[in-house]
């Protein structure tokens, strides 16, 4: 996903996203506003996922909330 779209649409995807990594703060996701790489760095931090399997989370939550017409 072209990282522009998902700032665009990082109030619609907020909530899926704190629903998928519920460590993540309200604050922490006012933070990232839409930032892929602040996502990714974030995730890495919280969960000690490498950055290979951080993007391949990101890629694979954004095509399922693409499916299911989340945005």
């Amino acid at each position: 996903m072209n990282k522009d779209i998902l700032q665009g649409k990082w109030m619609q995807l907020r909530g899926a996203v704190r629903e998928k990594w519920g460590e993540l703060t309200d604050d922490e996701l006012d933070q990232i506003a839409g930032h892929r790489d602040k996502l990714a760095g974030l995730l890495q931090e919280k969960y000690g996922y490498t950055r290979d399997e951080i993007e391949r989370q990101i890629d694979d939550f954004l095509l399922e909330a693409e499916a299911q017409g989340r945005y």
